[in-house]
């Protein structure tokens, strides 16, 4: 549904307030909407705007959207710009998951601080680069938002990759080893295609692709299997469809075609196998092709499992539109 899309678009950019924020999250309770103002989430709606735009042919949303990923930008660069080089999410800071990816192991010994992190300098680079391919839509020029993706671009490939392990990191985990976790996160970079061709070689075929680190029986795994970190609880081990997803979508940006059939096909294929035995969609999914309800989420809190019938993180149809597209092309 092209038109019900553009519109979510939209309806999600008119929570924008002037500073630049886009709200993470609205929470529709009782009579009133409520939102934070001052801490937003990663910013990929760009990439759904593509998408119609590509569907639809025309430029006509572009038109609609590019101010507010301008407004976007400075938000980032105002408030969320890491110390030297690149950007960071609230994480960091104090831990309120600014960046999805809630208590994320990849924070457990982290300092707090203004560090860059591998997935928001990444989401950033990509609304630069974003900007520069919109920008003559518009009639604006694209040089400067090209420039600083080119910075980025750089940071990312030079500062926030270990060439020993072959994977991205944030910067105070690739200047220690000890802080090192082998974190889905580090897949942005191939993603948003800032990795050099080697680089993202690298990523898919020694850890995207490989059983003892994130391709497990349902991939992709959230912390790579044999990570002192991995443990079965919400975004510390467990899969997310929307992350495999994404993988599927940086394999495909490298032109390993192969390896996002792999992905696409184990994890549907993992799901429907789920929904056979449960009758619901999951929020996220047992790693080893177990039953989701063995998996924990908060631990803390009453909500210890789970969610059913949850689409929001599940892009099952986009998932096997990949597939189809990876057959015909001859995955």
């Amino acid at each position: 549904e092209p038109e019900h899309a553009a519109a979510q678009i939209l309806n999600n950019l008119a929570a924008q307030q002037e500073d630049g924020l886009v709200p993470g999250c609205i929470w529709m309770r009782d009579e009133s909407p409520s939102w934070s103002t001052d801490s937003g989430h990663p910013p990929v709606w760009p990439v759904a705007v593509d998408e119609y735009t590509a569907l639809h042919g025309t430029d006509e949303l572009i038109q609609m959207c590019y101010e507010p990923l301008i407004r976007q930008i400075g938000w980032f660069e105002r408030f969320r710009r890491a110390e030297g080089t690149g950007f960071f999410y609230t994480d960091i800071l104090n831990r309120t998951w600014e960046s999805g990816v809630d208590e994320g192991v990849r924070f457990d010994r982290a300092q707090p601080g203004p560090f860059a992190c591998i997935d928001a300098t990444s989401h950033v680079y990509a609304l630069y680069a974003t900007a520069a391919e919109w920008a003559p839509v518009v009639g604006h020029d694209p040089r400067p938002h090209r420039q600083q993706a080119n910075q980025l671009c750089s940071f990312l490939q030079n500062e926030l990759f270990d060439p020993a392990s072959g994977f991205f990191y944030d910067i105070w985990a690739v200047r220690d080893p000890a802080m090192r976790h082998l974190c889905f996160e580090g897949m942005w970079p191939l993603v948003v295609g800032a990795a050099t061709p080697d680089q993202a070689r690298r990523v898919i075929d020694e850890h995207l692709l490989n059983p003892e680190r994130f391709f497990t029986a349902h991939p992709i795994c959230t912390v790579a299997h044999g990570d002192p970190g991995f443990e079965l609880r919400m975004w510390r081990g467990p899969t997310w469809n929307s992350m495999t997803y994404w993988a599927a979508r940086g394999c495909l940006r490298y032109g390993r075609v192969d390896a996002a059939l792999k992905l696409v096909e184990r994890a549907l294929d993992a799901s429907a196998t789920q929904f056979e035995r449960t009758g619901t969609i999951w929020e996220f999914y047992h790693p080893h092709g177990g039953d989701p309800r063995a998996v924990r989420r908060k631990p803390h809190t009453r909500y210890d499992a789970p969610c059913p019938d949850y689409l929001g993180h599940n892009p099952l149809i986009a998932m096997a539109r990949i597939y189809d597209a990876a057959h015909q092309n001859g995955g």
